[in-house]
């Protein structure tokens, strides 16, 4: 996904291995928890698919797209642009939320950082979302 722009891009310098961040809500958490604790990404993701940059120049729009979700990335857009919100962030798939943000229980979670490892993904940014928080930060941290 990246190598086009990577290969366009110059520098003076000699750069080290690169680093690639992801960012995501983490929770271990019961299934029935789980969707609920997704639901806290729907309002940064609106605002970033339907609110950053304008229409036609908004790279997280784009992105959104290249994911498989090109109505969903117009749509959300153009219910954020015109005020409606709430609107965008329902119009968010669910299975969008499931694949980006690793929450459930210990078995997805572990199975959404091994998709990121395989991604290579090298630093995962967590935030961390629900009342077990201690559980979830060991359990990260032992994985």
């Amino acid at each position: 996904m990246w190598g086009e722009a990577l290969a366009a891009g110059r520098s003076s310098r000699v750069l080290g291995p690169l680093q690639i961040t992801a960012g995501c809500y983490a929770a271990i958490c019961d299934d029935e928890d789980a969707p609920h604790l997704r639901d806290l990404a729907r309002e940064r993701t609106a605002l970033y698919v339907g609110g950053v940059g304008a229409r036609g120049h908004n790279f997280y729009n784009d992105l959104f797209a290249q994911y498989g979700y090109e109505r969903e990335a117009a749509l959300i857009q153009d219910l954020f642009l015109s005020g409606r919100k709430e609107e965008a962030e329902a119009a968010i798939p669910d299975s969008f939320l499931e694949q980006v943000h690793v929450i459930g229980d210990e078995a997805f979670v572990a199975d959404r950082v091994a998709a990121y490892r395989e991604a290579d993904v090298t630093m995962l940014d967590f935030a961390l979302v629900g009342p077990g928080e201690a559980r979830t930060v060991e359990y990260l941290a032992s994985s």
